[in-house]
This record gives structure tokens, C-alpha cells and sequence, in this order.
């Protein structure tokens, strides 16, 4: 890679960090997409210890590159999510990787292991983004919420996080939160 193609690249994921989510802070700012992303990857990271049999280090890559096509197409929300909008996305990574003949095909299969989600790496990945959403959720105040999300973060990525008893016992502990977040309304 040259240096200037690796400018341009880094100049093009900025967008992450300019791009929001639906979710908000704790501060009643919206979460960038870049934020989101950090978090997934530092939790892989903290959570190295609890999966001693998976490649965390391909989780970790998978968390950092999983929402590289939003830098172009910004962040709908899972629950508004069409196909063409996935298919846009895919487009959207796929121009990207094109930027970078010398990793495209390392990137590519990263890529299209994370999105079969069929091999434990994979789903752990899932599991991540899933559960950072619920946190994220319930670290913003409730008045940011609609209404779907009421019901919505007690049921976001609970099958995802099943597949692994360390992440289903972090899911309950979310739902936990969640269900005290209704109550108390704040």
C-alpha cells in the first residue's frame, strides 16, 4: 500500500466518526458510529480471557471493520434495515476494499465470514454489536428512546448471545437493567 492510497482510505472511514446512530449517550448526544465500533472492539478485547478457544484477535478485526460501508452509506437502524439497504452496504464495502488491492482479499473473506455468521468468531462478533446496542440504550436517557425500544431492548440480540453462556449471562444482566430503567422511568 502506498502511502498515498492509505491517506485517502484513512480520510474516507473519518465518515465513521462523523456519521450517527440512532442511539444516544449518556449525555443526550448521538453516538457516532466510530463510538460504537470502538466499544464492540474494547469489549472483544476485555473478553479475550472468557473465549480462550476462539482467534479473538479475527473478533477484534471483525468488530473494527463490521460498519466500514456506513462511512459511505451512514446508519439505519436494525429495525428499519431493508435488504436493498444491506445490499447498498455491501456495495459500499465492496468499493472501499476495492481502494485496497494489497488487503482485499484478506478483507473481503474477513468480511464474508462475519456476515455468514456461521463460524464462532462470527457469531461472537454478533453478539457484541447486539449487546453494545442494549447497553448503549440503556446508558441514554429514556426520553431519547421511542417507543418500539421499550420492547425492543429486552429482546435485541438475546438469541445471538445465547450461543455463548458468558454473553447470555451479560444479555440478562442488559435486560435486568432495561426492566429497572422502565420502572423508574429515567
Amino acid at each position: 500500500m502506498q502511502p498515498q492510497e492509505f491517506m485517502d482510505f484513512v480520510h474516507i472511514l473519518e465518515g465513521l466518526k462523523c456519521r450517527t446512530r440512532h442511539s444516544y449517550t449518556s449525555t443526550l448526544r448521538h453516538e457516532s458510529v466510530a463510538e460504537h465500533t470502538f466499544r464492540i472492539a474494547a469489549m472483544a478485547l476485555l473478553l479475550e480471557g472468557e473465549f480462550p478457544g476462539l482467534d479473538m484477535a479475527k473478533v477484534i478485526k471483525m468488530c473494527l471493520v463490521h460498519d466500514w460501508g456506513e462511512a459511505v452509506t451512514g446508519d439505519i437502524p436494525s429495525f428499519l434495515k431493508t435488504d436493498g439497504d444491506e445490499e447498498r452496504e455491501a456495495e459500499a464495502v465492496e468499493g472501499l476494499l476495492s481502494r485496497l488491492p494489497d488487503r482485499k482479499a484478506e478483507l473481503g473473506a474477513l468480511f464474508a465470514e462475519l456476515n455468514a455468521l456461521e463460524t464462532p468468531e462470527a457469531k461472537l462478533y454478533k453478539a457484541l454489536d447486539r449487546i453494545e446496542a442494549v447497553i448503549q440504550h440503556n446508558e441514554a436517557p429514556l426520553s431519547t428512546w421511542i417507543e418500539r425500544e421499550r420492547t425492543l431492548n429486552l429482546e435485541y440480540g438475546v438469541s445471538d448471545c445465547a450461543a455463548f453462556p458468558f454473553m447470555a449471562e451479560l444479555r440478562a444482566i442488559a435486560a435486568r437493567e432495561t426492566e429497572e430503567k422502565l420502572k423508574v422511568g429515567e
